[in-house]
């Protein structure tokens, strides 16, 4: 008989068990999230609304929605672990 196990999350390691410094850990990812959300947003827009930059910042902004991608699949997850001090993520989280 074969035991087949399955994953279903995985626990994540903390900053610190401080919960003044967890706190300090959300309000600082908060502010870079903040930070990405705006600039990207701001590259984006330049880029979306003058014709000239379209050929030439093709590139930037390519890399702007990546930015904008990745940033927002982790860093509201571990906001999210440091207000609510859990230390789990799913196993289909943890691929995307």
């Amino acid at each position: 008989m074969s035991n087949s196990s399955s994953i279903s999350e995985f626990l994540l390691l903390t900053f610190t068990g401080t919960r003044h410094l967890q706190l300090l850990h959300f309000w600082l990812f908060l502010g870079i999230y903040l930070t990405a959300l705006v600039g990207n947003g701001l590259i984006s827009t330049a880029i979306a609304c003058d014709q000239r930059l379209h050929t030439p910042m093709y590139f930037l902004l390519n890399l702007a929605l990546l930015d904008l991608g990745s940033i927002s699949t982790t860093v509201p997850k571990a906001m999210a672990n440091a207000i609510w001090d859990t230390r789990t993520i799913s196993y289909t989280a943890c691929v995307v």
